[in-house]
C-alpha cells in the first residue's frame, strides 16, 4: 500500500523549474530516504507534500486521497519537521509543546515524557532562546511526534546535531518505524541514510533520477564490492602484478591496506597472488558499495546527461 504518492508533481518559480514532473512512491511501513544535492528540489517537494505551497502541476496522494493545499488534516496526521525550524524564544519546551498539543487536540500529559524521550529532560523549563541549534532540532523532533502520527516527514532531522544526538534521532526513527510508522527523511549524512532506509529516492535539478533499494541501485550501476586486504609493512605500495589479474578493475593502497575492486571470481586469485609474493595477509574483508558511491555516480551521470 502506498501512503504517499506524487504524480507529475511540478513547481516553477518564475524562470526556475524547482521540481519537474516528480513521480515518487512511498510504501506503508518503510523508512524512505529522500536525497539530492543542495538546490535539487527536496525541500520544495516536501513543502508541496505538506500542502504548504501549491504545485504548478501534478498532485499529491496521501493514503490514496488527493491532498489539498493548506489542509489541516494533513498537518494533523503527519508528523513534520521542516528543514529550518524555530520556536518562540521566551517559551520553555514544555510551554512550546503544550501549544502544539492544543493545535492538534492532544492531551498535554504526553509533553514531559516526550521531552524525556528526545533527551531534553534537563532543559524542560529553560527558555528556548538559550538553546543550541542541536537542542532546538531535538525539540522539533519532539513536536513532530505529538499525536503519534502514522507518517513522519523529517527534513534534515540530524542537521546541527553532534554524534550523541544523531544516535538518539537514529534510534528514535527506528523505534517509530518498529511501531508501524512510515518515516520519510532527507539527510546529508549518507551513512545514516544507508543504515536506516529500506529504499531511497534521489532527485537532481528537480527531477527524480532514481528510486529503489540501495542494493538494487548499486547493482544497476554495476558498482562492485571492494576487497580490503591488510598487509603488515605494505606502506602504501601496490604489489606487482595485482592489476593484471583477470577481473580486477581498480587497485589502490594506503598504509598497510590494499583496496581491490574486482568481480567475485577474482578475489581468491588476488589473495593467492599476494601470498605467492611472500607477503603476509593479516586480515581481509569485503566492503559492499556505499550509498555515497551510488549517489555520486547517479548525480554525475545525470549532470553529464543534462550537459
Amino acid at each position: 500500500m502506498l501512503v504517499i504518492e506524487t504524480k507529475e508533481l511540478s513547481k516553477r518559480f518564475k524562470d526556475v523549474q524547482a521540481v519537474d514532473s516528480l513521480n515518487m512512491k512511498v510504501r506503508k511501513g518503510e523508512i524512505f530516504g529522500f536525497l539530492g544535492p543542495n538546490g535539487a528540489g527536496k525541500t520544495t517537494t516536501i513543502k508541496m507534500i505538506m500542502g504548504l505551497i501549491h504545485p504548478s502541476k501534478g498532485e499529491v496522494l496521501i493514503n490514496g486521497e488527493k491532498a489539498r493545499p493548506n489542509s489541516v488534516e494533513i498537518r494533523k496526521n503527519i508528523g513534520f519537521l521542516p528543514e529550518r525550524i524555530s520556536f518562540y524564544d521566551n517559551l520553555t519546551p514544555v510551554q512550546t509543546l503544550n501549544f502544539f498539543c492544543e493545535l492538534k487536540g492532544v492531551d498535554k500529559s504526553i509533553v514531559e515524557p516526550l521531552l524525556r524521550s528526545v533527551g531534553l529532560e534537563e532543559a524542560m523549563h529553560r527558555r528556548v532562546g538559550t538553546f543550541s541549534k542541536g537542542m532546538v532540532q531535538l525539540l522539533g523532533v519532539a513536536q513532530a511526534m505529538i499525536g503519534e502520527p502514522s507518517i513522519y516527514i523529517l527534513d534534515e532531522p540530524m542537521g546541527g546535531l553532534d554524534a550523541r544526538w544523531v544516535k538518539m534521532v537514529r534510534d528514535k526513527i527506528r523505534e517509530l518505524n518498529e511501531k508501524g510508522a512510515t518515516v520519510i527523511f532527507s539527510s546529508h549524512i549518507l551513512s545514516e541514510v544507508q543504515n536506516l532506509c529500506h529504499r531511497v529516492a534521489i532527485i537532481n535539478n528537480g527531477e527524480l533520477i532514481a528510486q529503489d533499494t540501495i542494493e538494487n541501485l548499486s547493482n544497476f550501476l554495476r558498482i562492485k564490492p571492494r576487497l580490503e586486504i591488510f598487509i603488515p609493512g605494505l606502506d602504501g605500495k601496490i604489489p606487482e602484478g595485482i592489476d593484471t589479474i583477470a577481473g580486477v578493475e581498480a587497485v589502490d593502497a594506503k598504509g598497510d591496506t590494499l583496496y581491490v575492486t574486482s568481480n567475485t571470481g577474482a578475489r581468491a586469485k588476488v589473495l593467492a597472488h599476494i601470498e605467492d609474493m611472500g607477503m603476509t595477509i593479516s586480515n581481509f574483508r569485503t566492503v559492499e558499495p556505499s550509498l555515497e558511491e551510488t549517489f555520486v555516480k547517479l548525480v554525475t551521470q545525470d549532470e553529464e546527461r543534462v550537459s
